[in-house]
């Protein structure tokens, strides 16, 4: 099964290229949204299959019982979309208020104080991530 879904994966990222080039490069929107939908389709389905076989993880050999269940591997799952996706989130936005901040700042000086709450307001959505992560891990 695994062998299917890395073929699958392997011509979600082809076939759309060669229809790219076929239709003499008029089409790139459609291909990438194709190539897009198709690749992470079939990585989600290759996710549900791995951790419906049932995760083992690494572990001492006097500690015979170490798998994990479904459950368990999507707590780590959502933890890390949570944390990752927080992150990039706050990242652009910090990028869009700080460069503002900084086009204020040259005009009046005096609008340091003010343009570094925006920013730091900016900040507090990666903490939030953070925060739901550990909440979800607990």
């Amino acid at each position: 099964m695994l062998k299917v879904l890395l073929i699958l994966a392997g011509l979600s990222v082809l076939v759309p290229f060669v229809m790219y080039k076929a239709t003499n490069e008029t089409k790139g929107k459609e291909c990438l949204v194709m190539n897009a939908v198709t690749f992470f389709g079939v990585i989600g389905v290759a996710m549900v299959y791995i951790l419906s076989c049932g995760v083992t993880a690494f572990a001492a050999p006097e500690t015979a019982e170490a798998a994990m269940s479904v459950g368990e591997g999507l707590k780590f799952i959502g933890a890390a979309l949570s944390t990752g996706l927080s992150g990039i989130g706050g990242g652009i936005a910090v990028a869009s208020a700080a460069s503002a901040a900084i086009g204020a700042m040259s005009e009046n000086e005096k609008l340091m104080g003010k343009t570094l709450i925006f920013v730091a307001l900016a900040e507090g959505i990666a903490l939030y991530g953070l925060v739901i992560s550990i909440l979800i891990m607990q």
